[in-house]
């Protein structure tokens, strides 16, 4: 798979590009060419000696995709192939906004109703309406859905999407999961409010946002030290098994640092036996599902400023490759430890 991931964009490309899956009904078809020297640049040009087309996709056959629009909720839900009922993940992406769906396809083509959440858009939400009641009724649509296990869920958020699991999981009295998976998260700044409000927290750091030599955002300052913040989540009061993945070289969020804390404040509540924590050195931010293109900077419409920058993400492409496959594995693995397991027993 080392061609796929390892792939980069064409010389001379617009600046901060990055592959993302959109409609996940379609393969994405990778062109596969051998040459008789080694190329950088002008392949157009060139006649190969051998060329190929490989298809991936990103959902099974018989897979089922519904779009969610109740009580102001919106989001999509992927269903398996056949009648379920399948135990469900409710798929929290970060603060670029948008309904982000192939995770969640890739989660029903091994067996999880998942359903992927929209909760920065549209644009005639308001950040002041979207608060723990949102993501309460996104979570009682997916447990009350005649496919899905009731009461047999998982909640997996990543970056912003992690903030939002870690706030909800510890302080809801309705989000009450099997489990749940943080990628590149913190408990640092808490959800407990609406997302207008963390913001406006949020700014209050505004002056920690630096860019480097290449005018790339730095944004993993932006958050208070575990040892002396004004206020974290009480993950004290987490209930169920969490995974929490984290990068080495994450420059967006201060994840391994938080993750440290997080073990040390559930060790003290007494609650450390729920907690695995996987750590993959030289990995960066943006851990996709297996065998995507790694980018250490993209274009991203930052939200604090509401300003369109090339945000930092970090990570060397080999080690992030080989981050990206082993956490998909184990998230598979973990979701199904505590939610197919829990239905057999």
């Amino acid at each position: 798979m080392g061609l796929l991931w390892s792939m980069r964009p064409v010389p001379g490309s617009q600046q901060g590009l990055r592959i993302r899956k959109m409609d996940v009904f379609t393969a994405t078809l990778v062109h596969i060419s051998v040459y008789s020297e080694h190329l950088s640049e002008g392949f157009s040009q060139k006649t190969p000696l051998a060329t190929s087309v490989v298809e991936r996709w990103h959902v099974a056959p018989g897979v089922k995709r519904i779009n969610i629009r109740e009580e102001e909720v919106q989001g999509t839900l992927f269903l398996p192939p056949g009648p379920g009922p399948y135990p469900g993940v409710l798929d929290l992406w970060g603060a670029g906004g948008g309904l982000i769906e192939y995770r969640s396809a890739l989660l029903a083509s091994h067996g999880f109703a998942s359903m992927a959440l929209d909760y920065f858009g549209p644009k005639e939400r308001r950040w002041q309406d979207v608060d723990f009641s949102y993501f309460e009724k996104a979570y009682q649509i997916l447990n009350n859905h005649p496919v899905v296990q009731k009461d047999h869920l998982a909640v997996l958020g990543l970056s912003f999407g992690s903030i939002i699991t870690l706030g909800i999981v510890a302080y809801s009295k309705v989000i009450k999961p099997q489990c749940c998976v943080c990628v590149n998260g913190s408990h640092l700044i808490p959800f407990d409010k609406s997302l207008f409000e963390v913001f406006e927290d949020m700014k209050k750091n505004i002056d920690k946002l630096h860019v480097n030599k290449e005018n790339q955002v730095i944004h993993r300052d932006i958050f208070s030290t575990p040892s002396n913040p004004p206020v974290k989540v009480d993950v004290g009061r987490i209930k169920c098994p969490l995974l929490l993945v984290t990068a080495g070289d994450d420059q967006a969020v201060p994840a391994v640092e938080s993750a440290e804390d997080i073990e040390m404040m559930m060790e003290k509540a007494g609650n450390r036996h729920l907690l695995e924590v996987l750590t993959y050195p030289g990995a960066g931010h943006l851990i996709e599902p297996p065998y995507s293109p790694h980018f250490c900077a993209t274009n991203f419409n930052l939200q604090l400023i509401n300003q369109r920058v090339v945000m930092l993400w970090g990570g060397q492409t080999k080690p992030h490759a080989y981050a990206q496959e082993d956490a998909w594995n184990k998230t598979l693995a973990f979701l199904s430890k505590h939610l197919y397991n829990s239905i057999l027993h």
